[in-house]
């Protein structure tokens, strides 16, 4: 049996981005408690938290492709996942990481880009 292309995709890259979600917090735990100012910790943690619900989330939207295949809804929430990924936690990492603080005005995008995702998501159940 042939997986759908729209849950191979999503399970694909919700796998990857969950990989890289343990990577990066792995590398925040070991790699960078002596080397960030100890306020931007928490930062960075928001950053790997958020990585990893929406990795996760990729993943239920490649297994809801399986029963929903041709849902532009379910395509369009992945993406908005994976963009919130980006900007939100890449953001946070980046802020962290360099101290400049207007990343953080890129952070409130990826939160949106989140928000859309799951109500794509909720919009493809709601009209399947």
């Amino acid at each position: 049996m042939s997986m759908p292309g729209t849950a191979k995709l999503f399970l694909a890259l919700g796998c990857i981005a969950a990989l890289l979600a343990v990577a990066v917090g792995a590398f925040g735990a070991h790699g960078l408690k002596a080397r960030i100012a100890p306020e931007l910790m928490p930062v960075y943690k928001t950053g790997v938290e958020y990585h990893f619900y929406h990795a996760l989330g990729m993943i239920l939207v490649g297994l809801a492709a399986l029963h929903l295949p041709e849902s532009a809804y379910l395509r369009r929430a992945g993406w908005a996942m994976l963009a919130g990924i980006v900007l939100f936690s890449g953001s946070l990492y980046l802020l962290a990481l360099t101290g400049l603080g207007w990343l953080g005005a890129i952070t409130p995008v990826g939160g949106a880009a989140f928000i859309a995702a799951w109500a794509l998501f909720a919009t493809a159940v709601i009209k399947a």
